[in-house]
């Protein structure tokens, strides 16, 4: 699978689950939660926190958004043919999907179903975030686009710390310059303090 650099990838671990007592096979999950901080990066004893604001699918391009297992793969569910459906409520992003439709869809209904598969992540692309360095907290704000909501078994860290690190190492690297210039002029204060 081929990760796109302007795309992230979030897991949480909330539960998939099947519901049958119909002729499609539905499953449904929460594939984002709101205000609950999740620590995406540490470094030196620092961890990196991530918020999602309860706004920040408001205005998001959701037109077409996919459903797969771990972001790649056979399409099983889709907005576009109405067969995967995305609603915000005060917990976070659910998701409902018909995917009775293809072979891969019905052996992941099966898996959810039988507990293998618990697991749900999305790909998103930010419009806004803010930034607090007192709590090392980044929250997004605004999605601009949503491009896939997954079942995945094992969470992505490794994909999603590309984009994370990137962005947290870059913080920890400004945090850590500026104590070092703050510790230098200092020393230069103290130096001409004992010249004068």
């Amino acid at each position: 699978m081929t990760m796109k650099n302007d795309r992230d990838y979030r897991t949480f671990e909330v539960e998939a689950r099947s519901i049958d007592g119909s002729d499609d096979l539905l499953v449904e999950g929460y594939a984002a939660t709101f205000n609950s901080p999740t620590v995406l990066y540490s470094y030196d004893g620092v961890d990196y926190k991530e918020v999602i604001d309860a706004r920040a699918f408001e205005g998001a391009d959701m037109s077409d958004v996919i459903f797969n297992y771990n972001h790649g793969g056979k399409v099983v569910a889709r907005t576009r043919n109405n067969t995967l459906e995305l609603t915000t409520d005060s917990r976070g992003l659910h998701i409902r999907a018909k995917v009775g439709g293809t072979v891969e869809g019905r052996n992941l209904h099966q898996e959810i179903r039988d507990g293998y598969i618990d697991r749900m992540s999305f790909r998103f692309a930010v419009a806004e975030d803010s930034y607090d360095r007192k709590t090392q907290t980044r929250t997004i704000l605004k999605f601009k686009k949503i491009y896939d909501v997954s079942a995945v078994d094992i969470p992505a860290y490794d994909d999603t710390s590309i984009q994370a690190r990137s962005f947290f190492e870059a913080e920890a690297e400004k945090m850590k310059r500026e104590a070092e210039d703050a510790e230098k002029r200092q020393r230069l204060l103290l130096l001409i303090d004992t010249i004068s």
